[in-house]
């Protein structure tokens, strides 16, 4: 009888049989193990929880009190017949990619990753194995980040600016991670740095683990009005256009994504200023990320599945498609 593949794809996540656990579970699970905590891979209602020690507190900021067991990066835990250890995915801070091994052979699930270091993440760390789940949030040639410090110069240069034209910045950020590093890019000696109070808790967190990032001052939904000359306002995408974004007066409005790497996607966002920033794997990263771990089969979850599927294909990859509910914290619609 064929001995069943160390991790299945099941309607409620990724399962892992020896081990009796599921990998960023979308449906509740008696056992999950976490990647990172992007409400797409971290979900509520898990009787246990395993993630990193990195990511634990995010989680219980977001999840609340769960039952939580934690592992440092490269320390390894046996569950079952299932050997499973985190290592860097450089995606957030904390972000983890999950190495899985039955019998000898190593499966490794990524979850979301990243190869351009941020000053803030653990950098991502090439794991090999037998069988490889990538995402490809941005699988298309077309998607090849910029120099940081290149994003850094115009994110403050429109800061300036936007200021001296007599209008306030509002910069869309997503409030875990990339509004994190946005803040590390910008130069508070220009005016001070609004954040909405989404992004501000995910800071607050982040600052505790040892983040060093800039002061900000939180703008809480029921605050009156202040003058703040100067100041550069960080929010959500969907606070974006809300009437919380209306006491600021004249704006000018910006957003941070690998997407506003794509001139349409930039015109139907409606946007004065697009910032070229991700905390995904570009084209590149992808493929080098995916020639390091040696592996033989390759499992694509989402972005562009079937394209960037059928490219490794035409490497001599053996490659397939996976159908997950993760849509990435850059998902288009947000």
């Amino acid at each position: 009888m064929a001995r069943r593949p160390v991790l299945e794809f099941t309607d409620r996540g990724i399962h892992c049989p020896a081990g009796g656990f599921h990998v960023d579970p979308w449906r509740p699970v008696d056992r999950a193990v976490i990647t990172h905590g992007h409400a797409d891979h971290a979900r509520s209602g898990h009787a246990r929880y395993l993630a990193t020690a990195g990511s634990a507190p995010i989680l219980r900021q977001r999840l609340g009190d769960i039952v939580l067991d934690t592992l440092r990066y490269g320390e390894t835990r046996q569950i079952g017949d299932a050997r499973v250890s985190f290592h860097p995915a450089g995606h957030v801070p904390g972000s983890a990619q999950i190495r899985v091994e039955v019998a000898g052979e190593v499966w490794v699930v990524s979850g979301d990753y990243k190869l351009q270091a941020d000053g803030l993440s653990e950098p991502f760390e090439p794991v090999r194995c037998h069988a490889f789940v990538t995402e490809s949030t941005f699988g298309l040639p077309v998607f090849r980040w910029p120099d940081p410090a290149q994003v850094a110069q115009e994110l403050n240069g429109w800061w300036r600016d936007s200021i001296a034209s007599g209008r306030t910045p509002v910069l869309g950020a997503y409030a875990l991670g990339k509004a994190q590093r946005v803040l590390s890019m910008l130069d508070p000696g220009i005016g001070p740095i609004l954040t909405h109070g989404a992004i501000e808790t995910s800071t607050e967190v982040l600052r505790r683990q040892g983040c060093r990032l800039p002061q900000t001052f939180a703008v809480m939904p029921d605050a009156q009005p202040r003058p703040d000359p100067g100041a550069l306002v960080i929010a959500p995408p969907a606070a974006l256009g809300s009437a919380w974004m209306r006491r600021f007066g004249p704006v000018s409005t910006g957003f941070a994504s690998g997407w506003m790497m794509l001139r349409g996607i930039r015109r139907r966002r409606a946007m004065d200023r697009g910032f070229v920033l991700s905390d995904h794997a570009d084209w590149p990263g992808l493929n080098l990320a995916i020639g390091e771990t040696g592996a033989e089969k390759i499992f694509v979850t989402h972005g562009y599945t079937d394209i960037f599927a059928q490219w490794l294909r035409s490497r001599g990859i053996d490659a397939d498609v996976v159908t997950t509910e993760y849509a990435g914290d850059e998902a288009q619609q947000e």
